[in-house]
């Protein structure tokens, strides 16, 4: 007994590795967000939470394509009405129905950067590892902390 509760606390305490640099209360709501487009789940569930909260988000648009025998190579722009842009580098999703067994049962492993596009400014950097329900917990609680408070 003593065992297993230490063994499900250690657990839950290692569940999750964060890092997040943030400044609050930069980010304006209902702006245009341009983010990459595919992804694994993390940048597919960023954004959908972007939508939820009312920004319009864009996803790219391939201009240029440049091939090679070994390289194939592709780039879009960031069009000129997004205030923002969110970088999200992220590795595939692994399935750990024990470590992640009230979380999500996935581990997810990414980077998230915002950039205000008008300022140049990085409003937010996240390099995080964890279970894929902690994640969206502390990616909504994020996004609440550098939102503007328009009620102010």
């Amino acid at each position: 007994m003593k065992s297993t509760f230490l063994y499900i606390a250690t657990a839950l305490l290692l569940s999750a590795c964060n890092s997040i640099s943030l400044k609050p209360g930069t980010m304006e709501k209902g702006s245009v967000v341009y983010t990459d487009r595919g992804g694994y789940t993390m940048r597919r569930s960023i954004k959908d939470e972007l939508e939820r909260r009312g920004y319009t988000v864009l996803v790219g648009t391939v201009k240029n394509t440049k091939s090679s025998a070994d390289v194939s190579q592709e780039y879009s722009e960031v069009p000129k009405n997004a205030r923002y842009y969110v970088k999200v580098a992220e590795r595939s999703e692994k399935f750990r129905p024990i470590w992640c067994v009230f979380n999500g049962v996935w581990w997810w492993n990414y980077n998230v950067s915002v950039t205000d596009q008008k300022t140049g400014i990085e409003l937010m950097t996240w390099r995080a590892r964890g279970c894929a329900d902690s994640s969206m917990r502390l990616l909504r609680r994020t996004m609440d902390k550098l939102e503007t408070d328009s009620t102010k």
